[in-house]
């Protein structure tokens, strides 16, 4: 089960560091809805994310409390180490509820219970499952709360990555390259579009002979033809034309980890402008990735990306890269760091990102990226894929 995903010590060490961020952002306690944030503190794993739920972290309380609905209790039970405690759950009238009923009803309870109702809550507000009403029932429940914005507070703890995390990771990336060889396999003229997404999609659940892969944060893109200057289209039942660039954006996922891949490729002779902008991301990307290492600034990453393409008249405003690993639909971002001017976090060993400066011009696009971790000796690519253009 995914209870053994990470050994219990794992899990009270990010318990822990969350703790000292609430003590630092002087909250009482934490209600966190984010689902990669649920996982993160408990190891809960469920597609229940499309029902309210709730991670409750107080200082005073050594577990953190799962929140969910009925059905899925049995789940974190699964799926988690939590004592019984701390699996809390609500009615299914709570669910679409016609007498007015609302699980954050239920989640300000808990809080009460918890003898934080009158303290200081710090909420996930741009989480992308907590709502707006999920605010106010909480804020009519719970008037002598305080609360506070904390959505990146778990966010910030998850960027540096354990070496059992690293791992999950590394395995992702053997799934992404087998994946992205299928897609490129599969890709010719007369192919229908969809063909080649459930030849990645086939490849993305199969894994490899070690191990099987889970379902990705993120749907294989695969904008092709005119639509490639537009970054996150998938596919259609339109059949692959001689003449069609094609751009592949996909992850594979080992225990919700990710480590996302993105290439493109041309059926049949590839225009000149489409091969000299490829070449240019290569350089540009090798730039980069020989800038980043402990102690610079992501900012300070861009800025190489920048100066490469600049050389050949070209600019990108915007940015090339973010932090990323563990997540859930509809992101696997970790919303953080962002490689891109003005962002001045500070590289360290452990973090990771996914580096995907595509050019997109009106007419044609070309995405080549790379997932990679920071080391001690600067930037390691965690898949093993050629880093060109492609052709079919």
């Amino acid at each position: 089960m995914s209870r053994d995903v990470f050994d219990e010590a794992e899990y009270d060490r990010r318990v822990s560091r969350t703790k000292a961020r609430i003590r630092e952002a002087d909250l009482d306690a934490i209600v966190v809805a984010d689902p990669a944030n649920m996982n993160y503190l408990t190891g809960y794993d469920g597609w229940s994310f499309y029902v309210h739920q709730a991670v409750i972290v107080t200082l005073e309380r050594d577990e953190p409390v799962w929140v969910g609905r009925a059905m899925d209790a049995d789940g974190a039970r699964a799926t988690t180490r939590l004592s019984e405690s701390s699996i809390r759950s609500y009615s299914d009238d709570h669910v679409h509820s016609p007498y007015d009923l609302h699980p954050m009803d239920y989640v300000a309870g808990v809080l009460e219970e918890l003898d934080v109702d009158d303290g200081r809550i710090g909420l996930e507000m741009d989480a992308s499952y907590f709502t707006a009403r999920s605010y106010t029932r909480l804020q009519e429940n719970l008037p002598d709360a305080t609360f506070e914005d904390a959505t990146l507070l778990v966010n910030w703890v998850r960027i540096k990555k354990s070496e059992t995390e690293l791992e999950y990771m590394r395995q992702a990336a053997r799934i992404s390259e087998n994946a992205m060889q299928a897609g490129l396999d599969a890709i010719e003229a007369g192919v229908p579009e969809y063909e080649a997404a459930a030849a990645i999609y086939d490849a993305l659940i199969t894994g490899t002979d070690e191990f099987g892969g889970d379902y990705p944060s993120i749907v294989p893109l695969m904008p092709a033809g005119e639509h490639t200057g537009t970054p996150h289209l998938t596919w259609t039942d339109r059949r692959f034309e001689d003449g069609d660039p094609v751009i592949i954006e996909l992850s594979g996922c080992r225990h919700r980890y990710h480590s996302p891949l993105a290439r493109t490729t041309f059926v049949g002779d590839p225009p000149a402008k489409l091969e000299r902008n490829a070449e240019i991301v290569v350089e540009g990307i090798e730039a980069a990735l020989e800038a980043a290492e402990p102690g610079v600034t992501c900012e300070a990453v861009e800025a190489a990306w920048r100066e490469t393409i600049s050389q050949y008249g070209l600019e990108k405003e915007d940015r090339i890269g973010y932090s990323m690993g563990l997540g859930y639909p509809p992101d696997w971002g970790e919303h953080t760091a962002s490689i891109r001017p003005g962002d001045e976090t500070i590289l360290e060993e452990n973090m990771t990102f996914h580096m995907i400066p595509g050019i997109w011009t009106e007419d044609i696009g070309v995405e080549i990226s790379e997932t990679f971790l920071v080391t001690g000796d600067g930037a390691e690519p965690l898949a093993d894929f050629p880093r060109r253009l492609f052709t079919a």
